[in-house]
């Protein structure tokens, strides 16, 4: 037999202010068919003055607990996948564990921008298999409008807040390709390219800073590394595009969506989309994807799912999962 990590339980959280394209036409040189053609975002969510990352952490994780049957004492770890944490320390984690009523084990932020939620699940995998712990709430939470700067059209646009969270639980499989949990994971980083989207600020500057990017350099890189480590994970496990059920990326851009599942060989009737409604949640994206895809009804048990993101660093990955 073999120890998988099984889904338990998902869900997710939106603050209440959505904002529509024809917001940023008050103030920008834009329009709402500009910024739809070129990322495929119609709307996204913002969060209120007074609510912070771990607050809609908070939310997700409660939605997630409640999916699964579960009290927050019931879990063993939790790990947070945020680039915009309340504070510098504490992590954000540990306000989302006292929240959920946990009061043992253990909880810590992971920061690989919009692949955080992948290299969290790779480490809430490794934990599970390692027997450091049973439960693992897995969480992807943001406020990216807290780094945006407001006069640049070109990445302004993009980004909402959001979160989402999975429960996942140590169940024993048969070693195959059809048993449910996690069955392979793939990550990757390169600082070489660490310029191409990065935060000006920090505590080098003594500033929170704004995002900045080299959109056409990323949208490129990308599109390759996508779809390479996706492949790669099907593979390692004797998988190919035509055995996914459901393509579960990184919603950053419908164009870089596209180009990856074209190269992947999966056509887009089998990939969740929520960009046009989120933007670019950045690690929050694939569990909110996860969760709204299971809402939907799109995603069943047993369906076999793929998901990649990438993002700055520059930090790539990818996770084959049993639902």
């Amino acid at each position: 037999m073999t120890l998988r990590a099984v889904v338990r339980g998902v869900g997710h959280y939106l603050p209440e202010r959505v904002v529509p394209n024809s917001e940023f036409e008050k103030t920008l040189d834009t329009s709402d068919e500009w910024i739809r053609s070129r990322s495929g975002i119609e709307r996204r969510h913002f969060a209120a003055d007074n609510e912070n990352t771990s607050d809609l952490a908070t939310h997700a994780a409660r939605a997630a607990l409640a999916s699964a049957g579960l009290k927050g004492s019931d879990i063993d770890a939790v790990i947070l996948a945020t680039s915009t944490a309340d504070l510098t320390f504490p992590s954000a984690a540990t306000m989302v564990q006292s929240e959920i009523g946990m009061t043992t084990g253990f909880a810590f932020d992971v920061q690989a921008v919009c692949a955080g939620f992948v290299y969290a699940l790779s480490n809430a995998n490794a934990l599970i298999l390692s027997g450091q712990a049973k439960r693992v709430l897995v969480i992807g939470a943001e406020t990216f409008s807290r780094i945006m700067d407001w006069t640049d059209r070109s990445t302004c646009v993009l980004f909402g807040d959001g979160a989402g969270a999975l429960v996942l639980e140590a169940e024993e499989g048969a070693g195959t390709s059809d048993d449910r949990g996690i069955l392979a994971t793939d990550l990757h980083s390169d600082g070489r390219y660490r310029d191409l989207l990065y935060v000006d600020g920090g505590i080098s500057t003594g500033t929170n800073g704004f995002l900045r990017m080299q959109g056409p350099e990323v949208f490129r890189h990308a599109v390759e590394k996508l779809a390479q480590t996706a492949h790669h994970a099907l593979e390692s496990v004797g998988l190919g595009a035509d055995d996914v059920d459901w393509v579960v990326p990184h919603q950053a851009n419908i164009r870089i969506i596209k180009s990856t599942a074209k190269k992947l060989g999966v056509p887009l009737s089998r990939v969740i989309l929520t960009v046009q409604d989120h933007g670019n949640t950045s690690a929050a994206s694939i569990p909110l994807a996860l969760s709204v895809g299971v809402e939907r009804g799109q995603i069943r048990q047993g369906d076999l799912l793929v998901t990649e993101a990438i993002g700055g660093g520059l930090a790539w990955g990818s996770v084959v999962l049993r639902w």
